[in-house]
């Protein structure tokens, strides 16, 4: 007897993370019917927001697709799409050692053999823009002809966040493949919105340019800082507060309309305490500035020594109108522009998650170290939105999904 076959778009997440990029493909219309994420805290984060998904922290070397496969009642090919992001450690711009004995690098492996066990109409494969320079581009060809050699179209783009809406300047590698006799570039996002860039990454790859720009003058400008976060309450350094806070303002546009809707309130909006130090230094910082305001004396033994052109971000005070820093895995002045623009203070946890476009219903669990690095490991739910939707597109699916272009 044959069976009904399940309503709307089925995927499965791999490498899932706290779950953003199934974030992102929820509001697109994707139902994820199982996630697979090694670390307990990601997997306890994503478990609490994705209630309908199967989550398994087991190490996927040692997971059965084919079990995993028949436990979810699914022939091969009847799942839409298979998307993950393996570790990006290995492939970074930004890592100190980029070895091919670093086992992070063959995970991508595990990936593929899920692949070849579901045979999904559709693959998403997300990585830093690393992965196109990394072994002279070696790991990238063999992961596309890897995909050919499933017998699907495979091709790849770098996507700028602030394309679809995403306030901070982070970039994504895509790989997507399709079932050959479909072509792969109708499943890629158009981008919707305006941004300032500055690539500083190899973007080419097999002789043409990776990088998807707009199509059109004519589009609406990039989300600001102050568009993402300007309705949250206003925290003095190291205050914590009530678990769940009040929206300090009624909504003041699209994007904080979008990411209140469903939330009773405010979650993970706690203010880490700077050190007496950082605070000197930040009384020097204007918004828009960095550690080039802060006066000699007061400025790190490292940077005393550094060229005025060098770590721009470093130590940064956001200006309200721009876009973020890429949000990293803590948000340590440090590292990037993560003081707040108007508040004497680094970004809260949930600032960064407006930041990379989580829904304030969605929760964070663990410490609050725990909590930075979830947000800083994800996929921004809004680009994650995009991709899923163009992919839906090209399968031609039709559904209900409400996905925020905003």
């Amino acid at each position: 007897m044959e069976r009904e076959p399940m309503a709307g778009l089925t995927s499965i997440d791999l490498f899932a993370g706290a779950g953003g990029l199934s974030e992102g493909l929820r509001e697109a219309g994707f139902r994820t019917l199982y996630a697979n994420e090694l670390v307990p805290t990601y997997a306890a984060t994503y478990a609490l927001n994705h209630s309908e998904t199967t989550v398994d922290s087991r190490d996927i070397r040692w997971v059965d697709a084919g079990a995993v496969r028949r436990d979810l009642g699914l022939r091969p090919g009847e799942l839409d799409l298979i998307a993950g992001g393996p570790p990006c450690q290995g492939f970074s711009i930004n890592a100190p050692l980029r070895s091919t004995e670093d086992r992070r690098n063959h995970l991508f492996r595990e990936f593929l053999r899920f692949v070849e066990e579901f045979r999904p109409r559709a693959v998403l494969i997300e990585n830093v823009p690393g992965l196109v320079s990394f072994q002279n581009g070696a790991t990238l060809s063999a992961i596309l002809q890897s995909l050919e050699d499933l017998d699907y179209s495979a091709d790849v783009q770098i996507l700028y966040a602030p394309h679809f809406g995403v306030p901070q300047t982070r970039w994504r590698t895509i790989v997507l493949a399709v079932q050959k006799g479909n072509g792969v570039q109708p499943a890629f996002p158009v981008p919707y919105r305006h941004a300032p860039m500055r690539v500083n990454f190899t973007s080419r790859f097999g002789g043409r340019q990776l990088v998807a720009l707009p199509r059109s003058v004519e589009l609406p400008p990039h989300t600001t800082v102050s568009d993402a976060i300007s309705d949250l309450p206003r925290l003095e350094n190291g205050e914590l507060g009530a678990r769940v806070k009040a929206y300090a303002t009624a909504p003041t546009n699209d994007y904080q309309r979008a990411l209140r809707a469903g939330s009773p309130g405010v979650f993970n909006h706690e203010a880490a305490r700077l050190s007496t130090v950082n605070l000197e230094r930040l009384a020097h910082i204007p918004q828009g500035g960095n550690w080039t305001d802060i006066p000699f004396d007061l400025l790190p033994k490292g940077m005393q020594s550094a060229r005025r052109t060098d770590h721009t971000k470093r130590y940064g005070r956001v200006h309200p109108d721009g876009l973020a820093s890429t949000i990293l895995t803590k948000c340590d002045p440090h590292w990037g522009a993560y003081f707040h623009y108007d508040q004497d203070r680094a970004f809260t946890v949930r600032e960064a998650a407006r930041i990379q476009s989580f829904p304030d219903a969605y929760q964070f669990t663990g410490s609050r170290v725990d909590q930075y690095e979830q947000v800083g490991n994800a996929v921004p739910p809004l680009l994650g939105a995009a991709v899923g939707q163009s992919i839906s597109a090209a399968l031609g699916a039709k559904t209900d999904a409400l996905t925020r272009v905003i």
